[in-house]
């Protein structure tokens, strides 16, 4: 079809505004819209008024309601964006409002049409927009309704599927062909693995790039990953793949394409965007050897302190305390500070013009429930202070790591050997890491320092029936170095005896095979790293997950934040199932399902209100924790929750 039948043209670009009141083809969908997530879109205004129908051109109109403004009411696009709060009550929560807005998706087989997210459309409007859209795309393509938050959720579940053809945004993303993870290019050697074991029995470079089903979660550091099933944006491989700043995607079909191209072990160049994945086979570079660019990145640690401190109470500790205790027990001290006296920089990320929203306050005050201008500080601590906890624990120093390993000498000798290997970049490297984690593990625990854990945990912790024991390096959680994963945590331990041999493992973690190398390849000395352990209460939950404060599918989106949750919390960060994946708006409010991964149903609302309520506790701590006073750097949350409360028990930095 022709454009030739719009509005006029703009004289600055040479392009068309929109296609107003015809129908509209696939190319045309094609020529006026964008991709986003691999999916061709194109946005949708109906004019109640007029009884008539645009099609936006998205290379001049990012928001609808500048068109509206602009080419429909003649009002200019610099008093919309000073008024941009009125104009969107009118736009998306008025019951009698003119215009219905929305966005149209090409998927295969199929159009979908959706709201923006915080439209607070009821059914009657609903229906009308269907039907109304429906008389003015391909009659070839099936046209169904895409509900874009959990109220439309409930709103459409409500009208028989005859009266309204739908399709829910879980069924579409686990039906997606393509999900760009971290987009980005690089050179490498493709390596496909079929299975896991032939993963294991393979040897890996820094130049690979591999595609598996599900990449496991002790990846080395590579340049390249393709996933060929769903995974999620915020298990460790992607976590670290995102803090490697490498090109990371799923694609399904792509072992079967890569065989039937006959790319496995030729060099590639891989390339990630929201278009799609590309593997473009290339002549092996004659640099192939030479060290990659990242290693001249070194990766430098503030002075430990391993010198005698005591073993302390979590709530003790502040975030300057890192250099001691390591990075995770600070930061749970920290929180612990947060949530007992509060912080002036909750409000941070709020206080920020983030355009089009020149002033997100209003939009905080009501998520808090409190009048526009009433004490927004004192109610954000007091969503907190109500609504969450950080389990009690104890903080392990690295004094009491290094007075351990000096207790042995066999350890010392053994420590010896793995520094002089690894000045050398010695094949024996691998072997020596495997002989003293299991000396450390095996070596007898001094009576002082067993008494001194002891006595902490009876005074400290008296009547905890279960434990979790967790590792807290100097080494992880750095700008350029997110260590996601490589150090080991034990959680249901119950016994004296049990909790010092789990101390002895996270402390046998820090000269792993896989810490090892990846912290030498980032420029870190084994001379500079300690472990300090958290021993923490273990908390009875309902259900558990991973927060990070961005949508690491749409780095543009500030409004919206992920949230994985799984009945088990480990399932969610380790790989070994699919979670359920939520969008969570910490501006407008309300959330949306992305994927019920490997649940049988949907959360009920009264979890759906606690994860809100985690979406806007998780921005207010991005505040308190940023590093400087653009306060839109996000953080990574673990938590778990019960009936009645939010626990977290870990929050670091999120490469985004």
């Amino acid at each position: 079809m022709s454009l030739t039948s719009v509005v006029a043209p703009s004289p600055a670009s040479g392009t068309v505004a929109a296609l107003v009141g015809e129908r509209l083809s696939v190319s045309a969908l094609q020529q006026l819209g964008g991709t986003l997530g691999g999916y061709s879109f194109v946005k949708v205004v109906v004019d109640r008024e007029t009884s008539s129908i645009h099609f936006l051109n998205d290379a001049r109109y990012s928001f609808h309601a500048i068109y509206i403004a602009e080419e429909i009411l003649g009002v200019g696009e610099e008093r919309v964006r000073a008024e941009i709060d009125s104009y969107n009550e009118i736009f998306y929560h008025a019951p009698d409002r003119r215009f219905l807005l929305g966005i149209l998706s090409l998927h295969p087989q199929l159009l979908s049409l959706e709201t923006v997210e915080v439209d607070t459309m009821p059914a009657e409007l609903i229906r009308e927009f269907h039907a109304f859209v429906a008389e003015y795309v391909d009659p070839s393509l099936p046209l169904v309704f895409k509900p874009a938050n959990q109220l439309q959720e409930r709103i459409v579940r409500e009208i028989p599927a005859s009266e309204l053809p739908r399709v829910f945004a879980h069924e579409l993303f686990s039906s997606a062909p393509f999900v760009a993870l971290n987009p980005g290019t690089a050179t490498g050697r493709l390596r496909a693995f079929r299975t896991e074991a032939e993963y294991r029995a393979a040897t890996l470079d820094w130049t690979d790039i591999i595609v598996m089903d599900r990449v496991p979660d002790d990846i080395p550091r590579l340049a390249g990953i393709v996933n060929a099933r769903h995974t999620t944006p915020l298990s460790h491989t992607n976590v670290l793949a995102t803090g490697w700043q490498i090109p990371n995607a799923v694609q399904l079909g792509a072992l079967a394409d890569v065989e039937r191209r006959g790319l496995d072990g030729k060099w590639v160049e891989y390339t990630v965007d929201a278009h799609g994945l590309s593997l473009r086979e290339i002549a092996e570079p004659a640099e192939a050897a030479a060290k990659p660019r990242w290693y001249a990145q070194r990766v430098t640690l503030e002075q430990p302190e391993a010198d005698h401190s005591p073993i302390v109470n979590l709530d003790r500790l502040r975030a300057a305390d890192r250099h001691r205790y390591g990075t995770k027990a600070a930061n749970l001290g920290e929180l612990h500070h947060v949530l007992a006296h509060g912080s002036e920089r909750l409000l941070g990320f709020y206080q920020v013009p983030r355009p089009p929203r020149e002033n997100l306050l209003p939009y905080l005050a009501r998520l808090l429930d409190v009048p526009r201008d009433a004490g927004l500080g004192a109610a954000a601590h007091r969503l907190l202070s109500e609504h969450v906890r950080v389990p009690r624990g104890i903080a392990l120093p690295f004094s009491l790591h290094r007075r351990f390993l000096e207790s042995s000498p066999r350890i010392q000798q053994a420590i010896g050997k793995l520094k002089m290997a690894l000045e050398l970049d010695a094949r024996e490297v691998e072997p020596l890491c495997v002989e003293l984690q299991g000396l450390i593990r095996s070596a007898r625990l001094p009576g002082a320092l067993a008494s001194e854990i002891d006595s902490a945990l009876v005074s400290q912790l008296a009547g905890v029936r279960s434990f979790v024991v967790r590792s807290s390096s100097n080494a992880e959680d750095l700008a350029g170095f997110s260590a996601a994963g490589i150090y080991e945590s034990r959680n249901h331990v119950t016994t004296a005896e049990r909790i010092f041999a789990g101390v002895k493992e996270v402390w046998a973690s820090l000269v792993s095979v896989r810490s090892v190398r990846l912290r030498q390849q980032a420029g870190i000395s084994l001379d500079e790293c300690y472990m300090g352990v958290v021993i923490q209460e273990q908390v009875k939950a309902d259900f558990g997950g991973v927060l990070v404060t961005t949508n690491p599918l749409n780095r543009k989106d500030f409004r919206t934040v992920y949230v994985n949750v799984s009945p088990h919390v480990t399932d969610v960060v380790d790989g070994t199932a699919l979670p359920m994946q939520y969008l969570y708006s910490t501006v407008e409010g309300g959330g949306r399902t992305v994927s019920l991964g490997d649940a049988a149903a949907d959360l009920d609302e009264r979890a759906h209100a606690q994860l809100q309520r985690l979406a806007v506790a998780g921005r207010l701590l991005q505040g308190h924790f940023c590093p400087d006073y653009m306060f839109d750097a996000p953080v990574d949350i673990e938590w778990l929750a019960d009936g009645e409360h939010l626990h977290l028990v870990q929050l670091r930095p999120y490469s985004a």
